[in-house]
């Protein structure tokens, strides 16, 4: 660090901590979806992350199709896409939690394997219909350049729209699993589904719209991943580990940890990723998440839940 001056070393940390930001964005979607289905489910779905390139490959297509035929429309069509996104990814969850999912409930294992098998199914699709090569939608122009605070920082307007939507979409996950109805009823059958349903709880229609939801919310992640980074059939299998470990680092069913862990993960990979190689920086952040797991098996925030 001794070639870097102190302003010169003071703007590659705020830069790379943005750029952390724009990782933290992603992974915090990630994790939101796949901590409602693993947290309030116990469900491991080893397809998260195609639904994330689901939500992706949609925000392509909708580029292509509004820069083909209505050419007037690109400054508009990503605000579209990110709905389109989280309902057809959502949709797709929901049609996966009835035919599969549900027939494996408390099988852990058989989850895992399905759900894997699911993910292999879905990148061979994605690689038969847009082809092996990544792809890239072609952004607003909104979307472009970067804010500039001083002469030496430069952060991405897309990585704050990105900050931006991700802070909606956890506001929104909170008020709709701390304050309505419905997140009421989720969390009374992750409590006792015995219950829940004796007092009249659709336990099996909670269970599919929270896969659903789930789903619908990696969807949305892959619209705000195409900002970032270019998409192919993998690109969804290559993030599917990170995102796990937010979520068993954070605690399980934990949304506050969930957005802590994926801060503090994010942020020691892209400053790492710096001064050291970018698998090292992985190295490193496995080593100190191993250690602290082990003084701390349950995560950094638990949920006490009845069993």
């Amino acid at each position: 660090m001794g070639e870097f001056s102190i302003q010169e070393l003071t703007s590659i940390l705020a830069m790379q901590g943005f750029a952390g930001i724009s990782l933290f964005s992603v992974l915090l979607l990630m994790a939101l979806g796949l901590a409602i289905i693993f947290g309030q489910m116990g469900v491991i779905n080893m397809a998260h992350g195609e639904f994330m390139a689901m939500g992706a490959y949609t925000t392509y297509l909708l580029s292509v199709v509004t820069q083909t035929y209505f050419p007037e429309f690109m400054n508009y069509y990503f605000l579209v896409a990110i709905v389109a996104s989280f309902l057809v990814a959502g949709l797709f969850g929901y049609i996966t939690e009835f035919v599969l999912i549900r027939h494996l409930y408390k099988r852990p294992l058989d989850t895992l394997l399905a759900t894997w098998g699911l993910s292999l199914i879905m990148q061979q699709s994605f690689r038969s219909i847009f082809g092996a090569r990544e792809v890239s939608p072609t952004l607003p122009d909104w979307l472009m350049g970067s804010w500039m605070p001083t002469d030496t920082i430069f952060i991405p307007i897309n990585g704050m729209f990105v900050l931006g939507l991700t802070i909606v979409v956890t506001l929104g996950v909170y008020i709709l699993m701390f304050r309505s109805t419905w997140g009421l009823n989720v969390r009374a059958t992750t409590q006792n589904r015995v219950m829940s349903g004796a007092v009249g709880i659709n336990t099996k229609q909670v269970d599919r719209l929270t896969f659903a939801l789930g789903c619908g919310i990696a969807g949305i992640a892959g619209a705000a991943f195409t900002t970032i980074a270019s998409t192919g059939p993998t690109s969804g299998s290559l993030y599917i580990v990170d995102t796990f470990m937010v979520v068993v680092f954070g605690g399980a069913a934990s949304l506050f940890g969930t957005i802590a862990s994926a801060f503090t993960i994010a942020q020691a990979q892209s400053i790492l990723e710096f001064f050291i190689s970018g698998s090292m920086a992985k190295v490193f952040t496995l080593l100190a998440l191993v250690i602290i797991l082990m003084m701390r098996p349950e995560g950094l925030f638990s949920i006490k839940v009845r069993k």
